[in-house]
């Protein structure tokens, strides 16, 4: 069980009551005399995000009031239990009466106390929650602490997460579930038909890497992730200008997030053949750093014009994707941290998938909604294929012209990809901005929820 909950057998807990406006009378009605007298003098009113803690005659606190959001309202937030922990003195607490969706109410005050202490003290909360009826803090325990995982390596800066240290946390990851671990390093890759990767990452003094370990019954379906782990992002000779690379250290999100997936499918001991993949590299800047108008082989055979060396995810990941769909899996997902064209077309909060596979898109949005993972559908338009045309190369990684740039990387990764039963590409942000209740700025754990919740429903 997670430690942010507590057996209701430990100690007393303090109720909370979740309000709204609508319902704020009814529940100050049943609170004693002198609590409304409290609440009316405290001018509170129940609306979104307020907190009131009501004391006792001896002086603690007897009761806690949080107003939410009407369901259905514009800009509501199942997340808003998540400004709890934060707000909350030490202490034991429960819910008094159901929010909108307990689950996700519980979930988001698991999220809420995550925070970041490695170079500075950051104790967590020191708060508790009774699990409410009907919620089990187990799973919900398995995906805050994924979350945390994810959050963790993307919040570590580069200097100490580059591609070495991110194969170690996926190592330590696979050996806790006895998974099989292997890594393809530096040169190695050449020899092994790994161009693209190479190319990438050969300019830094940290080599280069192909993360691979496997886990759950060879008989059962092969479900394949592969994560971008572009550990730190210049831009190569097409150089991030300095405001663009404040938070580069994020690029590695999209390894953050199928490790996150991967602890959660492995934990929860779902019916299914795991393999992960992830291709982790520096893309720097030196002598012998790839160079706009370059072209490589890459692993499945197509020649790749390198059209800007700051596309970089996608040379990466079409390798590791080629590689992957050479077993025929059932699913093939990959997470990465892509375009900022995806950033400009829906946000930082909401990042696009690709599927060809009309029952798994339906299945994607049905679950990012339930578990308020947003996740939102772009079309693999096949007019724009031939934008990636080069006139002396198979393809172009990054087409002149400015448009359409996730569809465009998505349509570049689906030319390596042939073989796999079903595909799922989602071109993550992995970043929140500015902090929301449960959800602090830094590291996020994007999609993973969704598509474990997809995993949980098709191999539970």
């Amino acid at each position: 069980m997670h430690a942010i909950f507590q057996s209701a057998s430990d100690q007393p807990s303090t109720p909370i009551s979740f309000v709204t406006r609508s319902n704020w009378d009814a529940v100050r009605a049943g609170l004693p005399d002198a609590a409304q007298r409290f609440a009316t003098a405290s001018g509170y009113s129940g609306k979104p995000g307020q907190y009131l803690a009501l004391p006792t005659a001896d002086g603690d606190i007897g009761h806690v009031l949080f107003g939410l959001d009407e369901p259905g309202a514009k800009g509501h937030d199942p997340f808003r239990p998540g400004a709890l922990p934060d707000l909350l003195p030490a202490g034991v607490y429960r819910f008094a009466d159901p929010p909108h969706d307990t689950r996700l109410a519980a979930l988001a005050f698991a999220l809420g106390a995550y925070k970041f202490g490695r170079y500075r003290k950051a104790e967590p909360p020191a708060v508790k929650l009774v699990p409410p009826d009907g919620i089990d803090p187990v799973a919900i325990g398995r995906v805050a602490d994924a979350a945390a995982l994810a959050r963790d390596l993307i919040n570590t800066p580069s200097n100490d997460m580059g591609p070495a240290e991110l194969a170690d946390a996926a190592q330590a990851l696979a050996m806790r579930f006895g998974a099989t671990f292997s890594t393809i390093v530096g040169d190695d890759l050449v020899t092994r038909n790994f161009p693209l990767i190479h190319a990438v990452g050969m300019a830094s003094v940290r080599a280069p890497r192909l993360i691979e370990f496997c886990w759950g019954d060879p008989a059962h379906p092969k479900v394949t992730l592969v994560g971008k782990g572009v550990c730190f992002d210049t831009g190569g000779l097409d150089l991030k200008p300095s405001g663009a690379m404040l938070i580069m250290k994020k690029d590695m999100g999209g390894a953050a997030n199928v490790l996150a997936l991967a602890a959660m499918i492995m934990d929860a001991g779902l019916k299914l053949r795991l393999r992960v993949l992830i291709p982790a590299v520096e893309n720097s800047v030196a002598g012998n750093a790839m160079r706009p108008l370059d072209i490589f082989a890459s692993r499945k055979g197509p020649t790749v014009e390198i059209g800007n060396t700051d596309a970089e995810g996608r040379l990466v990941l079409a390798d590791a994707l080629a590689y992957a769909d050479e077993e025929t899996p059932d699913l093939l997902i990959d997470l990465g941290t892509l375009t900022g064209a995806a950033r400009v077309a829906l946000g930082p909060d909401l990042p696009p998938y690709y599927t060809n596979d009309e029952a798994l898109a339906l299945d994607v949005a049905r679950h990012a909604k339930a578990e308020n993972d947003p996740l939102w559908r772009m079309p693999l338009w096949g007019p724009y294929d031939s934008w990636l045309d080069s006139k002396v190369a198979t393809i172009n990684n990054a087409p002149s012209g400015g448009f359409a740039g996730s569809i465009t990387c998505a349509l570049f990764l689906q030319r390596f990809v042939e073989a796999a039963r079903s595909w799922l590409h989602v071109d993550i942000y992995g970043w929140t901005p500015k902090a929301k209740p449960g959800r602090p700025e830094g590291g996020e754990c994007q999609a993973a929820r969704a598509i474990f919740a997809l995993l949980s429903e098709r191999y539970g």
